[in-house]
């Protein structure tokens, strides 16, 4: 296991957007600064300045945990493990241990930044042709909603990655507090109430996934009652004594294979033990002095990021003023521009050659900013990809972590759906 040598305080900002909540670390509570230039923005949603750390997550349970665990002397590392084991918890639609993501950790010392691919991958026996029902079409619910629509799960793989490679504390450790929102209950919030209400129809459909989220009589949790996921809290307990080996080789794995095979699932034990988790090179570029570091691909946020900043670049966006008609329309273009190209040169890079280097160049850049007229917008449907030949190039959640070093983690994780296949292993929760 990896130490990061703990530096000098700096100061972190960070924006918060929707439901987002914040919090310091280590030493004290972030601090909301209402400066001249924080008010100045005509937006609802301010940045929030912390001094020793910030967690930032969709749930306050959540982001507490990363807190605590600072607080304990983790490393920003360590924080991020624990807020998505944490949000797994209270954020069910798209916390999870059972599906993948991508997440970008910096790591402060060596002023490195490394890109870790934890994605789902399609089990052995997955085909082509197995979605397909007996009329000849695309069967929906067998293709979104089954045990046969799930992939091999990377989540607690890209958890336990950087714990062992970068992080300072043990499996123990960073699982306690998630182990306690599990078998304690959670506040059920409005948010959760809504959204499991919407989804009653589907997820009761799976015995196990309805004695998780509904109580025994079928009644929906009410805003303010108290939520207990015993079953999740013993997989928690299980990743505390034996880390990612439980999910992938041990006591989780059994039963994820039983229900596998119970329910017609494709996941084999083969499939678990043969995940592994890839370090990638992130996308790099430069935007009005900053570096700008993001996921590779097969994530295509990261390129076409660095793609819009780069045709940003070429306008004063700021003279324009912030939320004005001109910026507006001047990023609707800059997006429309790299959503075209996304659509023909995007991939997973493990099967095909990306123009990573082209699409990410200011010179090309600077020709698709030509084409932006003040004036006028054009319909997505009129913008081609561009042409890269002259370069001869061949539901979801994000919750972001720095500590007072400067270690920072940006995670992405998902279901792909809210509560992705509908299904929870039974006795594993």
């Amino acid at each position: 296991m990896r130490k990061i040598h703990r530096r000098a305080l700096t100061v972190v900002t960070v924006t918060i957007l929707g439901s987002l909540t914040a919090s310091a670390d280590a030493a004290g509570q972030a601090q909301a600064l209402q400066s001249a230039a924080i008010n100045e923005y005509n937006a609802i949603n301010h940045p929030v300045v912390g001094r020793n750390g910030m967690v930032a997550s969709q749930n306050a349970d959540a982001t507490r945990v990363g807190v605590e665990i600072m607080r304990q002397g983790g490393n920003a590392i360590d924080a991020a493990v624990a807020v998505g084991l944490a949000l797994a918890v209270t954020l069910p639609r798209a916390g999870n241990l059972g599906g993948g993501g991508f997440m970008l950790v910096h790591l402060a010392e060596e002023d490195r930044t490394v890109a870790v691919d934890f994605r789902e991958v399609a089990p052995a026996l997955a085909h082509r042709d197995m979605y397909f029902g007996s009329d000849g079409g695309i069967d929906d619910e067998e293709y979104r909603f089954s045990h046969k629509s799930s992939g091999v799960p990377g989540t607690v793989a890209g958890l336990d990655h950087i714990l062992r490679e970068y992080g300072t504390m043990s499996w123990a450790e960073v699982a306690e507090p998630a182990i306690r929102l599990a078998r304690d209950g959670i506040v059920v919030t409005d948010d959760l109430a809504n959204n499991l209400r919407a989804s009653k129809s589907r997820l009761t459909q799976n015995p196990a996934t309805a004695a998780a989220f509904y109580k025994a009589d079928g009644s929906e949790y009410e805003v303010g009652e108290i939520l207990r996921q015993p079953d999740l809290a013993w997989s928690l307990e299980q990743l505390r004594e034996g880390g990612a080996d439980a999910f992938y080789r041990g006591t989780i794995a059994d039963r994820i294979i039983a229900d596998m095979e119970a329910h017609n699932g494709i996941i084999t034990r083969e499939d678990l033990e043969g995940y592994r988790v890839l370090e990638r090179d992130p996308v790099a570029g430069r935007y009005r002095g900053f570096d700008v570091r993001a996921m590779s691909a097969p994530s295509s946020g990261g390129m076409h990021i660095v793609q819009m900043l780069n045709i940003l670049d070429r306008f004063p966006i700021s003279e324009l003023g912030y939320g004005s008609a001109d910026a507006m329309h001047i990023m609707a273009e800059a997006m429309k521009l790299a959503y075209a190209d996304r659509s023909k040169y995007l991939g997973d890079p493990d099967f095909v050659d990306l123009p990573v280097r082209q699409l990410t160049s200011v010179d090309y850049a600077a020709n698709l900013a030509a084409g932006i007229e003040m004036d006028s917008a054009r319909p997505s449907e009129e913008i081609a990809p561009g042409d890269l030949t002259a370069y001869e190039s061949p539901e979801t959640t994000h919750y972001s972590v720095m500590d007072a070093d400067g270690n920072a983690v940006v995670n992405t994780y998902t279901l792909m759906f809210s509560y992705g296949s509908g299904v929870v292993i039974d006795g594993a929760g």
